[in-house]
């Protein structure tokens, strides 16, 4: 079990205060407060597991007397009928809680789950898959975890800690070089990545130095020309935009380095997983 971030606890919060408002009024009226239960969280389908420790400190929150304990592991693949934990406790607390630690199983799972097929898909080239910032807020590093454990790996956790000049700041630049030599003078040796739709915004991108570009809705035609050029000048490339399970393998034939897929947060479907009373 590891320690929670604090915004992650806060995240656990707010969720209870929006569900439970005043208090789950259907529990208090047909449950004894004395009532004590076991209960167990089951897969409903195969996938891989995440939000475990998540689940027990929002049963924490609720009632200190509600015992989860895990029987897999986090980030465990399973199969459809596991037993993912068990729960003993106030029943109150259990009903009560279901929901919240369900939603956060549910979704993370999801994004695991998917990740790993993405993973799959790529197998056996050199090319390494990343997430994007196409996240819910507030669940950025919960969702970015949740890709790691799945077999991805994280982009840029937010604005602060890479550059990453896209089509807006060049607009607003007027040309790639401008805003390169503008990024090395604001922030030194970091490492400069600069998105490019064309291979003539590749060969700009290469003369003005970017230590990565992002090659952005490419065919894979021109994506390969792209990757070509780039190895010549040793700049690593970033495939991004219109990538999903269909077309990633190809995309990955080129010999791109990394592959960044906005699907695995924005478009995960949640792993169906229950709770049942024994």
């Amino acid at each position: 079990m590891q320690k929670l971030q604090r915004s992650t606890e806060h995240l656990i919060k707010m969720a209870l205060i929006e569900d439970i408002g005043e208090g789950d009024i259907t529990t208090k009226a047909t449950v004894p407060k004395e009532k004590y239960v076991e209960a167990r969280m089951t897969a409903k389908e195969e996938g891989i597991i995440v939000g475990l420790d998540i689940a027990r400190e929002v049963f924490r929150q609720i009632d200190r007397r509600i015992r989860v304990t895990s029987r897999v592991r986090e980030g465990a693949r399973v199969k459809k009928g596991a037993v993912i934990a068990t729960l003993k406790g106030p029943a109150r607390g259990i009903l009560t809680g279901e929901r919240a630690a369900l939603n956060f199983i549910q979704h993370l799972s999801g994004i695991a789950t998917l990740t790993g097929e993405y993973r799959a898909r790529i197998k056996g080239t050199k090319a390494r898959l990343l997430d994007t910032r196409k996240t819910i807020p507030g669940w950025r590093s919960l969702e970015k975890q949740a890709v790691k454990l799945g077999g991805g790996e994280n982009h840029r956790f937010g604005l602060y800690d890479a550059i990453l000049i896209k089509d807006n700041h060049l607009k607003i630049a007027k040309t790639i070089e401008k805003a390169v030599d503008a990024a090395r003078i604001f922030y030194g040796k970091r490492k400069v990545e600069v998105e490019a739709g064309s291979l003539t915004e590749v060969r700009g991108a290469i003369e003005a130095g970017a230590d990565r570009i992002l090659l952005d809705n490419m065919g894979l035609a021109e994506l390969k020309k792209s990757v070509a050029l780039c190895k010549q000048a040793r700049i690593e490339t970033e495939a991004s935009g219109g990538i999903g399970l269909r077309n990633i393998r190809g995309i990955a034939k080129t010999g791109v380095d990394y592959i960044s897929v906005g699907a695995l947060t924005h478009s995960a479907k949640a792993l169906d997983v229950n709770l049942k009373i024994d």
